[in-house]
């Protein structure tokens, strides 16, 4: 009999943890399988590492959990569970419930057929969701995927049935700074998607903000996409160029005209200011990449594991 892993990352899921796992033993049972449990509690402040703490005393030979020291988000979270599952299929899914767990029996047996090596989910839509911030999310996928070579299927979840293999190409990238939607696509392999429609929190409120969304895709973008820094040098070519052209104008107007009034002061400084706000702006693109190499190469862990059962 082959061995199920599931990880689930934890933050502040006191109220859906509880849900969370009748809700998938009910399905999990009735499959061939051996059944593993890996949370992760992802430095929470609230009841969600003693409710992780009564869920393995109860059933101790399938339930394991990991406790950080403190916040290290959801991608560290992600990498841990991937870290410490043990069995032949890995899958990550949300304890919130909006990954349904009736997908499960459906995606081991594509994955026991031999032609998948992983078997994601998409959503189709983002009934319940904010207009501007589903707007926002598709834009993002439009976006990303025309400026970098490794393309992101929109909609995608982090809801996936992987196989030994994948899981272990996707350990060997240790990157500090880690976008899964990315890093799922570029090990490549066979993947095929299950389409279904948004699922509503079973309880509980979600902590991604607007901000921590855009947090998210801008690393997404640098991770991923060389293209800001081309953008970059783009327009300090283009600003460079319009320099010269502006100074042979006015060589030429002095020629001809050596007592010409200077003129344009507003314009002038409008330019300044112009040239200094794109400089700005290609520094600060240029300082986001190389604050990527600076974390990365100091080597700190991706996360610190407090307490492990």
């Amino acid at each position: 009999m082959k061995k199920l892993s599931i990880v689930v990352p934890c933050y502040e899921e006191e109220e859906t943890v509880p849900l969370f796992y009748p809700a998938v033993e009910k399905v999990v049972k009735k499959m061939p399988v051996e059944i593993e449990y890996i949370f992760v509690n992802d430095g929470s402040t609230d009841n969600t590492l003693n409710e992780l703490r009564k869920l393995h005393k109860a059933h101790p030979e399938e339930v394991h959990y990991l406790s950080f020291s403190r916040n290290f988000g959801k991608e560290a979270a992600l990498y841990a569970g991937l870290k410490n599952a043990t069995g032949d299929y890995i899958v990550d899914m949300d304890v919130d419930l909006q990954d349904p767990p009736e997908f499960l029996p459906k995606m081991y047996k594509l994955l026991e057929s031999g032609e998948w090596d992983c078997i994601g989910t998409r959503r189709v839509d983002r009934t319940g969701e904010a207009k501007i911030k589903s707007f926002l999310s598709d834009q993002f996928y439009k976006f990303i995927n025309r400026i970098s070579n490794t393309q992101i299927v929109s909609g995608a979840r982090d809801y996936r049935m992987m196989t030994r293999q994948v899981v272990d190409a996707v350990l060997e990238m240790r990157e500090y700074s880690r976008f899964s939607k990315g890093i799922f696509s570029w090990v490549g392999f066979r993947i095929k998607y299950l389409d279904y429609h948004n699922v509503e929190r079973v309880a509980g409120t979600s902590d991604w903000s607007a901000w921590k969304l855009f947090k998210y895709a801008s690393d997404g973008i640098a991770d991923f996409s060389l293209a800001p820094l081309n953008i970059a040098v783009w327009i300090g070519s283009f600003a460079s160029l319009v320099s010269i052209i502006g100074f042979i104008a006015v060589i030429i107007r002095h020629a001809f005209n050596p007592d010409a009034a200077v003129l344009g002061w507003a314009s002038l400084v409008s330019s300044i200011l112009l040239i200094g706000g794109l400089q700005l702006l290609c520094i600060g693109i240029i300082g986001r990449y190389i604050g990527k190499i600076f974390l990365q190469v100091k080597e700190r862990p991706i996360y610190i594991v407090q307490e492990k059962k």
